[in-house]
């Protein structure tokens, strides 16, 4: 079982841990996980499932256990660690090899619990990057909102919104279609109307399960699809500084991606902005797409989420190098517009800035 060593959730590792061990199954506890996990939490945790000859991963709680569970059950059964796997390295994970996983997910965030990405950070190189391969879907998902009432707000807000950039970026990414693009739109219309009041009352039952759902929506629809430039950026941020949280670097750089890409993805746009302010639906798609800056940035300030890269003790003189990490990954290419590195050196700067 991969957790993390958060105290709040104790008792429910206690309870999953009685119930397999009463059902006759031997449970070995690795509790390292870190947000942003590292390559040296899969080594651990690969470590440990040796140790205990494990024949399934369970990774119980929000997406940094999750994808631990997907790391670890790749690096115990090959050569080298997680790191040699990533989506673009030779050989690929062997599926015979490759541990099955059970993912059990205590928020409305990531959808690991239904993808075939793994992201992983190498703290060495300052590198955030992803296994992604089917081998690595989990076999059994348990989204159960009940398990989501006791998280705080301060988790529940980056989460809720990592929802919506999944859904929205899958819908512009190029391998979108007629399917993700139903699924995405239910995902972004449910955050928007519910994220807010589980935010107001994070004991309300009806929104924990409408915003469970979103995530596993969203959570397919990257599955299908995939994510573009703002995930690309993210990703750099989380391996620079991981002290930042990956759903607080997308509310970080939403606003300067939106206003950069709009022009070029009008009717996504459109529906972006409608989705959060309905009166634009009296509006043409170009002029509800010229809105959909002020309408996210708004959305991001309703939700306590707006902020600078500044403001989360980014360097300044680290502004070209942050732009240059921002085009490792792929995800910037598949924008609806491509950014040049200039482009992307504006980026960074409007995100450092913006107040």
């Amino acid at each position: 079982m991969v957790t993390t060593p958060d105290a709040p959730l104790q008792a429910l590792y206690e309870r999953v841990k009685n119930i397999l061990t009463n059902a006759g199954v031997e449970v070995a506890h690795f509790d390292g996980v870190i947000p942003n996990p590292t390559t040296e939490t899969s080594q651990a945790g690969a470590r440990m499932a040796k140790e205990h000859k494990a024949d399934v991963i369970l990774g119980l709680g929000g997406g940094s256990s999750m994808d631990a569970a997907k790391a670890i059950a790749v690096e115990a059964t090959h050569e080298g660690s997680a790191w040699d796997y990533l989506f673009y390295k030779e050989p690929a994970p062997e599926p015979s090899k490759v541990l099955p996983v059970v993912a059990i997910s205590t928020t409305s965030g990531t959808g690991s619990q239904v993808t075939q990405v793994s992201v992983i950070t190498n703290s060495a190189e300052r590198d955030k990057s992803a296994l992604y391969n089917p081998v690595i879907f989990p076999k059994v998902a348990i989204v159960d909102p009940e398990l989501m009432l006791t998280l705080p707000g301060s988790v529940t807000a980056p989460t809720g919104f990592d929802v919506f950039c999944h859904a929205f970026e899958s819908m512009i990414n190029p391998g979108t279609g007629a399917y993700v693009t139903l699924l995405a739109k239910e995902a972004i219309q449910l955050v928007v109307e519910y994220l807010p009041r589980v935010l107001e009352n994070g004991s309300d039952m009806e929104a924990r399960e409408k915003m469970a759902w979103a995530d596993t929506l969203a959570g397919l629809c990257i599955a299908s699809a995939g994510v573009t430039l703002p995930h690309g950026m993210g990703m750099a941020v989380g391996g620079m500084y991981p002290h930042v949280a990956h759903g607080e670097a997308l509310a970080i750089l939403y606003p300067a991606c939106t206003r950069f890409t709009a022009d070029a993805a009008v009717e996504q746009y459109a529906f972006m902005a409608r989705a959060i302010n309905p009166e634009l639906n009296k509006v043409p798609d170009r002029e509800a797409a010229g809105q959909a800056f002020t309408e996210i940035v708004g959305f991001l300030k309703s939700l306590g989420l707006y902020k600078s890269l500044r403001q989360v003790d980014m360097p300044e003189d680290e502004i070209e190098a942050l732009a240059r990490q921002s085009m490792v990954l792929p995800d910037y290419e598949g924008n609806p517009r491509v950014a040049s590195y200039e482009e992307m050196l504006e980026l960074v700067r409007e995100a450092y800035f913006q107040s």
